[in-house]
């Protein structure tokens, strides 16, 4: 591992996160370890007291009930071979009469004292040791070796000393290991934000399918790259489709224009007119595509509500009556009743109006548009039909584009924007937009989605 890579583990959030949580874990050990050892000396210490009172207590009911002949026996008979407890009984003159001990502590109750070596080897004692008072002026001391004590104590001591030191180490480690795996998922995103930058689109954030928080966030980065791309992809083709819709109109009003200043009275008052009818075109298609940018920057969300479908359906059928009546076509209606939706009133308004406007302007006389409304398993859907020549299939997902137009079609007054702005406002409202083979003729599906 290269100093730079360790330096660069050492910086991460990852790494950071390790030590603070090594700092908080050592703390908790020695806390614990205190308390435990504390817990566990005050245990040993309680065991020595209980050893000693139950001797002492033993001692004295000898001596109450047979007398101090048999406590003096009793106490050497307990010292004569490898004692587990170490005795003195003194007189009341202070004469030894039983017992171990070198000599009797000097105040009544508790006391640690140190005892020399017994014999050649052995080596000083620690003791601890009960000194009482007992009838006839006699003194009973009674101790127990403190040695165990100080093995467990000193076992304690060095557990917890290793435990110190190893935690800091493990969790060091961790950390390195955590943050040498942090680092390499950074860099697969660094090297594919670097491709990007560099032109290449297609690149996408790998994944290890394991589900955690860098494959959500890269699920997630995965997904925006997508809309990215499609957005970009979508901008080349409106440009593409931009300049081949507007090449024709501007050459023909550049001609239109040359005529008008070659030529005088009448002809140029025609040529002039002409021209600025090109523009009024051109102009319509400019607001139509402002209109569709407006509409797909999703500021319009701010003034959703509650919608009433099927009184808007209702609405812009009976708008359009009028002219279908002119050309001789016909609208019915086939709406279910208060049926409603989350959305803008307005922008649905004008999608349904293209649709109707659509199939008004490309149909032939005689030409039944049917309107209807349903809510089918929980989803509102709506159609707008008609019985016209229809869309060829290989057409029908391509209606939505901006200025397509079908070939029969290009005679037709119009620019080829109106069902683009139908679909810009679809894609704002989570409607699903298709366009169907209605045998004869060319059906529209709107499909509002779970109501």
């Amino acid at each position: 591992m290269s100093f730079a890579l360790l330096t660069r583990m050492m910086r991460t959030a990852s790494f950071g996160l390790a030590v603070l949580y090594t700092l908080l874990f050592a703390a908790s050990v020695s806390i614990l370890g205190v308390v435990f050892y504390l817990i566990v000396q005050n245990s040993l210490d309680r065991q020595i007291a209980s050893r000693i009172d139950a001797e002492i207590a033993l001692l004295y009911q000898e001596l109450t009930s047979e007398g101090k002949d048999a406590l003096v026996a009793e106490v050497q008979e307990r010292t004569a071979v490898s004692p587990a407890l170490d005795y003195l009984v003194l007189d009341a003159d202070g004469s030894r009469l039983a017992g171990n001990l070198t000599s009797m502590p000097s105040t009544v109750g508790w006391t640690d004292l140190s005892e020399p070596p017994r014999g050649r080897g052995d080596l000083p004692r620690d003791l601890r040791v009960r000194n009482v008072a007992l009838p006839q002026g006699l003194r009973l001391a009674v101790g127990d070796d403190l040695a165990p004590i100080e093995n467990i104590r000193s076992a304690l001591i060095e557990a917890l000393a290793w435990s110190l030191l190893a935690v800091p180490l493990l969790s060091l480690a961790g950390g390195l290991a955590l943050s040498f795996g942090f680092l390499r998922r950074v860099d697969a995103i660094t090297r594919t934000a670097d491709a990007i930058i560099g032109g290449d689109l297609n690149q996408r954030i790998p994944t290890r399918g394991t589900n955690d928080n860098f494959d959500r966030l890269s699920e997630t980065l995965n997904q925006m790259l997508d809309r990215i791309q499609a957005l970009m992809d979508s901008l080349r083709q409106v440009s593409n489709d931009i300049a081949h819709s507007l090449k024709t109109p501007l050459g023909h009003l550049r001609q239109k224009l040359r005529a008008a200043r070659a030529s005088d009275g009448l002809k140029c008052k025609k040529a002039i007119d002409a021209a600025m009818a090109d523009i009024e075109n051109l102009l319509e298609t400019f607001s139509a595509l402002l209109r569709i940018a407006q509409i797909e920057a999703g500021t319009r969300r701010v003034g959703f509500g509650q919608v009433k479908v099927s009184s808007l359906l209702a609405h812009v059928a009976e708008a359009y009556t009028a002219a279908a009546e002119q050309e001789d076509k016909s609208i019915t209606l086939n709406i279910a009743p208060k049926v409603t939706t989350w959305g803008d009133k307005a922008l649905l308004t004008e999608m349904f109006s293209n649709f109707l406007d659509n199939a008004l302007r490309h149909t032939p006389r005689g030409t039944n548009i049917e309107v209807s409304l349903a809510e089918r398993d929980s989803n509102t859907v709506a159609f707008v039909a008609d019985d016209g020549p229809g869309v060829p299939a290989g057409d029908r997902d391509l209606i939505f584009r901006r200025f397509y137009r079908l070939a029969r079609s290009a005679k037709t007054p119009g620019h080829g924007l109106g069902l683009s702005i139908a679909a810009a406002v679809a894609d704002l409202h989570g409607i699903t937009l298709s366009a169907e083979d209605n045998k004869p003729g060319l059906r529209i599906r709107v499909s509002f989605g779970a109501t």
